[in-house]
């Protein structure tokens, strides 16, 4: 019984070009997630690192604001430092710095629609004896 080969011409081409193409979208999707993890974990220690200035002796919450708007720069577009906030807050009867940024989130590169990540940072606030 001979087989008939002339059905199966051009068969891996079309697999190859199916296989591949879902590949590339898993592969991009596996970079926009490390993107957007990048982002959010840049963040989160910028509003950090922000509340920590501001919580140290003579100091502002502006300072924190200043302060984590240049971690921000240093690592992100600006466009990412363009809201933040720092105030006060007494939890469980201790006055803290709260420092908060909301920022893209980003979907496609960096690009993402706005205000749709808000992280914030946290810290004791210091008084001199």
């Amino acid at each position: 019984m001979a087989r008939d080969s002339s059905r199966c011409d051009g068969s891996a081409v079309v697999e190859f070009s199916l296989v591949s193409s879902l590949l590339v979208v898993l592969f991009g999707c596996l970079i926009q997630v490390g993107i957007a993890l990048y982002v959010r974990n840049t963040l989160i220690a910028a509003a950090a690192d922000g509340a920590r200035y501001a919580a140290s002796a003579n100091r502002s919450s502006s300072d924190g604001v200043s302060r984590t708007r240049l971690v921000i720069d240093a690592s992100l577009p600006a466009s990412y430092a363009a809201d933040v906030t720092a105030g006060y807050q007494v939890v469980g009867g201790l006055e803290t710095v709260v420092v908060q940024v909301r920022a893209p989130l980003p979907i496609i590169g960096l690009l993402g629609p706005t205000d749709d990540l808000v992280v914030s940072g946290h810290a004791l606030v210091e008084v001199l004896p």
